[in-house]
């Protein structure tokens, strides 16, 4: 579900005739914006620009001591953009979600282009959770997780900031900020700090594949501390 304080803006309303394209959508997050539709079902598709955004300070971010156990346990792998399409299925397969064939269509093709990475876990080769989303510049816009077994998607967002924080990013944008979220430091922002955020983070250089595959201590000590 939308948040309240989100602005909606139709697609229809703001681009009319244009036709819905990768280009444009990284156009609507350059601008602040990020595109979703109310249901699996609807043929609709909605520029989002809350006025409260929610990020995860790179510098704050914290792991909770549950989870790092959890992680040093092992029993699990880490691949990144090894199957983007199961991620973006995962995601979608929720009873509710915002993710309609456009969406998916859309996000496959930034991902073939290089604009969209995904940070999966399997258990053996079972893909079992994970996350995706966008890269511009030094900023990360998370889209979406999932987990078909406990802590996947958090395990997967440890793994992606211990990468941004090696391949130098700026910003990492969560669109909203959930309980889940707040876990890990995320917290809300004013949409013009959020717009000034922005400009600085895509107008600097980042590299997504600054670091190979990282062993659970490595993707810890990378990525915070732990608390």
């Amino acid at each position: 579900m939308v948040s309240p304080s989100a602005t909606l803006l139709k697609m229809s309303d703001r681009t009319q005739d244009l036709e819905l394209t990768p280009s444009l959508l990284l156009r609507g997050y350059a601008a602040g914006v990020f595109p979703m539709a109310e249901s699996a079902e609807s043929d609709e598709v909605l520029w989002i620009d809350p006025e409260l955004r929610g990020i995860i300070p790179l510098d704050r971010f914290h792991v909770p001591k549950s989870l790092a156990k959890r992680m040093k346990q092992g029993g699990y792998r880490i691949d990144v953009d090894l199957d983007f399409e199961g991620v973006i299925n995962g995601c979608a397969g929720r009873e509710t979600t915002w993710i309609n064939d456009d969406i998916r269509r859309l996000y496959i093709a930034l991902f073939r282009m290089g604009y969209a990475h995904s940070v999966e876990m399997r258990i053996g080769d079972e893909l079992v959770g994970g996350l995706y989303g966008v890269k511009l510049g030094g900023a990360f816009f998370g889209e979406s997780m999932f987990s078909d077994v406990p802590d996947a998607s958090k395990i997967a967002l440890v793994h992606l900031v211990a990468r941004m924080k090696a391949g130098g990013f700026r910003l990492l944008d969560t669109q909203f900020v959930t309980d889940h979220l707040e876990r890990f430091g995320a917290r809300a922002v004013l949409r013009k700090r959020y717009q000034d955020m922005l400009e600085t983070a895509i107008s600097s250089p980042a590299d997504f594949e600054a670091v190979e595959n990282l062993t659970p201590q490595e993707a810890l000590q990378l990525s915070t501390q732990i608390s």
